[in-house]
């Protein structure tokens, strides 16, 4: 299954989940989002899927991942198609 990463902005809380809505730009496209996350864990950088955590206005299948870059946390989504 395809994925594009996508840049989204939060809209705050919904039934004990974040609401995420795109920003209209998009990102780079992968075959599979494991593609992704491979190559994030090959780098040595651990993510997490928290897909379950977040909606995402206007997409009906997504992955988001989060990671850490030094202090701050790091969200990609993904649009699945």
């Amino acid at each position: 299954m395809p994925a594009t990463e996508l840049l989204v902005t939060s809209a705050g809380q919904i039934a004990d989940k974040e609401l995420l809505i795109p920003t209209g730009k998009e990102g780079a496209y992968f075959p599979h989002v494991q593609d992704w996350v491979t190559a994030q864990l090959s780098a040595k950088k651990p993510v997490k899927d928290i897909s379950m955590l977040v909606l995402v206005k206007g997409i009906k299948q997504w992955a988001v991942y989060e990671q850490k870059a030094g202090a701050k946390t790091v969200r990609t989504v993904f649009k699945i198609t």
